[in-house]
């Protein structure tokens, strides 16, 4: 029996775990968090903090793993790819997944290989002059951590007035204590999964995306088709492929951010070298193209064949649990919503503090909808969510 090792074993992680389980393999996991979810699921685990390379690597030597894969986190991708070049498995190249890990880096190699239509881009650290910064701007731009994630730390800015305070803040949620500057686009984001295998790229799925407002840019849900002409998906595709070749990606999943302008300007705007998060990977694709995309994912990390014929195919719309924040005072009846086209998701407790909704850690859940017909599912996914919520804090229809 193959051993393959999970980095990370949280909510998401928890799913490649348990497809892992059911395809047969010996699975073992690591987490920081001594009670994470996906423990309870593996053969294996141990606590270890999935940033710690070196540690995860030993373990790694010393349970003889046949292969190693991370999901849905950027935290593992560096250390699944350490640990698979160290130890001779397939597996994303370690130069590539340090390259990724930096949005400065990304958009430097975008710019200069003219991948998208992106025109200007800057790296903000302790020692920069923001003074001397703010003379060469064309405003608006977007500030975001240079290796950030969950949308955390990003900002808008329009002037001089909120520059520094952006840029510091950005830097605040940097593990390496930088951030990325660029332009800021007025479009619609939609997010985009590719798979890399034995030199092929495969863009798996084009997905609408929802988004809070300003000053927040958190994901509200996706939903599969992305609704846009098919030229525009075509180009995507290929800014998408081409993208994945300058940047080195040469193994595994690929998620990107990308938003289109009214215009039909493509601008690549976040790439993670890793499956998505926000159930992409386990309901996302696999509703809305019918390929077991974990199936993929986990036999690929073993050298087993893969298999990309498609099964069932489904409109497919995903929302998160948002909330505008209150206190938790009854739960709906779940188990009669829940039917074979919808799933709830969700970490509701009576009496539980509800943060509003900010960043995609404030999360409390989600709702998945399948139906033969997009707005049809779009239109199920909102009625189910405003029940939810008017159930858990109360809310009448005169609120």
């Amino acid at each position: 029996m193959k051993k393959i090792l999970i980095i990370g074993a949280g909510f998401l992680q928890n799913f490649v775990i348990q497809e892992a389980k059911r395809l047969g393999y010996y699975v073992i996991a690591v987490d920081g968090n001594k009670n994470a979810v996906g423990f309870k699921s593996a053969d294996k685990f141990a606590t270890i903090d999935i940033i710690d390379e070196q540690k995860c690597l030993e373990f790694a030597k010393d349970e003889k793993i046949n292969g190693v894969v991370t999901a849905a986190t950027d935290y593992g991708v560096l250390t699944s790819a350490y640990i698979a070049e160290k130890m001779n498995l397939p597996g994303l190249n370690y130069k590539a997944a340090k390259l990724i890990k930096n949005k400065y880096l990304v958009r430097k190699k975008l710019y200069e290989n003219n991948v998208d239509d992106t025109d200007q881009f800057y790296e903000i650290n302790k020692n920069t002059n923001l003074i001397d910064l703010s003379k060469k701007i064309s405003f608006p731009v977007i500030v975001k951590p240079s290796d950030g994630s969950g949308s955390r730390g990003i900002s808008r800015i329009d002037s001089t007035k909120t520059l520094e305070q952006s840029c510091v803040n950005a830097m605040e949620y940097s593990i390496n204590g930088t951030a990325e500057m660029e332009s800021f686009i007025e479009g619609k984001e939609y997010g985009v999964e590719s798979f890399v295998y034995n030199n092929e790229i495969r863009v798996l799925g084009i997905m609408k995306k929802w988004m809070t407002e300003p000053p927040y840019y958190a994901e509200l849900g996706h939903a599969i088709p992305s609704g846009l002409p098919e030229y525009i998906e075509n180009k995507i595709v290929n800014y998408v492929k081409k993208a994945i070749q300058t940047l080195g990606i040469n193994f595994g999943s690929v998620n990107m951010d990308i938003l289109v302008t009214d215009a039909g300007k493509i601008h690549i705007i976040d790439v993670g070298a890793r499956m998505g998060g926000n159930m992409i990977g386990p309901c996302l694709i696999p509703y809305g193209t019918g390929i077991n995309y974990i199936s993929n994912l986990i036999k690929s990390a073993v050298g087993d064949p893969i298999d990309w014929s498609v099964r069932d195919k489904n409109a497919v719309v995903s929302k998160i649990l948002a909330f505008a924040g209150g206190k938790v005072t009854r739960l709906p009846n779940f188990e009669n919503i829940v039917d074979e086209n919808v799933e709830i998701y969700h970490k509701i407790e009576i009496n539980q503090m509800i943060n509003e909704y900010h960043t995609n850690l404030d999360g409390s859940g989600y709702i998945i909808v399948k139906d033969k017909e997009i707005n049809s599912a779009i239109k199920s996914a909102n009625e189910i969510y405003k029940s939810i919520e008017d159930t858990i804090f109360e809310r009448t229809s005169d609120d």
